[in-house]
């Protein structure tokens, strides 16, 4: 096998974990209503779940990245490949453990299940993003980004079969959430059989002493701080985005995104010709601007064409964010190796999984809840449908948000009417003889006993309020990429007064490993 095939063979590996990455991220996105449905989970429940896919994730990284440099790239990768592999089966023991001793059982392991994938993850992050900036030193942020079109490669991927599983009438959210697996032994394969490069920093004898002061510069620790709104404003709102704007798009949510993740998957690829005309710092300052300008749009737009559009400015504007941000620490602070590199990842992560996923969360139960209590005065509304115990963010005040179950049994679209999610359940249950176990199904029963006679009434509030958390959410998110944009322009203006933006090397002639 040529140099160039194996070099190639061990870039594959580290896309697929991407692959794999962003179809777990998706799928989850997508089934949201599902597990609201199947577990009665408030959305602050459900962004707790879910941003542990995220949080793990940063934590991964950032613990991984202080050794990657030394037990090698393909050790993290094995690991990752294990995790991934553990995740999925913890997972599937969610419904039979609700269905045998209740809600909390199955939050907790979709909840651990989802700390595991993330750190798969993050393993996998804490090695391909310096592996990839090793075998390609002239050119980083043009391979991190066609590296990073994995990401949304997975999203389309996994966004697909979610909605092909959905129309098919397909209640099992195991179905679209488990095809992860499959890019997940594919990745594996070639990893186990595969040889991997030395690090660049273990060639270049960079010590751990030298890749830490790298992180005395002001503008390392600026980077960080702007990365961490990126995973704010990226992953976490990706996470929710489907959800949200299926409520105003005539359920094409689903298909929005998958529209979204396509240009993303295909505009990474030509991210090497763009900074060849602008430095990497002009693309990541139009990118906020784009990104904070499509938020705004998609939460104030009035018909599904304005959606198309504005979602397509939003799309336009994160596609560049993530992977340039980490070719820009590639070129500028290439002594840091994987620890700089991982602090980035790792920022980016947690961010998204403590602050972006169940902050937005927060905001749609809060706004939705505002707009049936202050807005509308629909008090006795929002009593029936209001969650049994409250939820915080931060030191924001605990509110109750919307019960999650009680929402699809009234806003379920089907022919037959509200309430067929619930008898469905109750009718499944039955014939397996595990009714008299499903504690939070009876609940639901006999709540739907007392609340049927108003739901010619309730239907319309719980839409428009649901509807209107969603959209204030994204408004209130948006506010994120503006501030972005200022720290970007304050950078590039900093660049020019320094003598313009330069790439740094480890070595006086950058070349990828010669074994490869």
């Amino acid at each position: 096998m040529t140099d160039q095939s194996k070099r190639f063979q061990i870039f594959l590996a580290s896309f697929l974990t991407l692959i794999a990455a962003g179809m777990g991220f998706s799928a989850r996105g997508g089934i949201k209503d599902l597990w609201g449905a199947q577990y009665g989970f408030t959305n602050t429940e459900i962004g707790q779940i879910s941003g542990m896919g995220l949080a793990g994730f940063g934590l991964v990284i950032l613990a991984a990245s202080l050794f990657a440099d030394r037990v090698g790239y393909k050790v993290l990768m094995l690991l990752a490949f294990l995790c991934h592999l553990i995740s999925g089966g913890i997972m599937l023991a969610a419904t039979p453990l609700f269905e045998s001793q209740g809600q909390g059982a199955a939050y907790w392991c979709l909840f651990l299940g989802m700390f595991i994938f993330s750190v798969g993850n993050g393993l996998a992050e804490a090695a391909i993003n310096p592996l990839v900036a090793t075998l390609y030193p002239n050119a980083k942020t043009h391979y991190l980004n066609i590296l990073h079109a994995g990401w949304p490669g997975g999203l389309v991927l996994g966004s697909l079969v979610t909605m092909v599983s959905g129309n098919m009438g397909v209640k099992m959210w195991e179905v679209p959430m488990l095809l992860f697996l499959v890019p997940t032994v594919i990745y594996g394969f070639i990893t186990i059989k595969e040889h991997f490069p030395e690090p660049e920093t273990k060639t270049a004898g960079i010590s751990y002493g030298e890749m830490f002061s790298q992180f005395s510069s002001p503008i390392l620790l600026f980077l960080l701080l702007i990365h961490a709104c990126v995973g704010y404003v990226e992953l976490g709102t990706d996470s929710w985005i489907q959800t949200i704007t299926n409520k105003f798009s005539d359920g094409q949510g689903p298909i929005l995104f998958i529209y979204a993740s396509t240009l993303m998957f295909f505009l990474r690829f030509f991210a090497g010709p763009i900074v060849e005309r602008i430095n990497p710092i002009g693309l990541l300052l139009v990118s906020a601007i784009f990104g904070a300008v499509g938020l705004y749009l998609i939460s104030n737009s009035a018909t599904v064409l304005m959606v198309w559009i504005t979602m397509t400015i939003y799309a336009l504007g994160k596609t560049f964010l993530w992977p340039t941000m980490l070719g820009v620490v590639g070129d500028k602070f290439p002594r840091g190796g994987a620890v700089t590199m991982g602090a980035m990842g790792g920022i980016g992560m947690l961010s998204a999984g403590l602050l972006g996923d169940p902050g937005i969360g927060y905001k749609q139960d809060f706004f939705a809840t505002q707009n049936l209590t202050v807005d509308n005065n629909y008090q006795e509304t929002f009593d029936r449908f209001k969650s049994s115990k409250e939820n915080g963010f931060l030191f924001f005040p605990k509110i109750f948000g919307l019960d999650g179950a009680k929402k699809e049994v009234i806003l379920d679209p089907s022919k037959s009417g509200p309430g067929t999610i619930l008898q469905d359940t109750i009718d499944k249950l039955t014939k397996q003889n595990k009714l008299t176990d499903a504690h939070e199904v009876l609940a639901l029963q006999k709540w739907w006993e007392s609340a049927k006679s108003y739901a010619d009434v309730d239907k319309p509030k719980i839409e428009a309020a649901d509807t209107f958390g969603g959209r204030m959410a994204l408004r209130i998110t948006a506010a994120v990429p503006a501030f972005m944009a200022v720290c970007y322009l304050i950078l590039f203006l900093y660049f020019q007064a320094t003598g313009g933006y330069k790439m740094e090397h480890l070595h006086k002639e950058a070349e990828a490993p010669s074994e490869y």
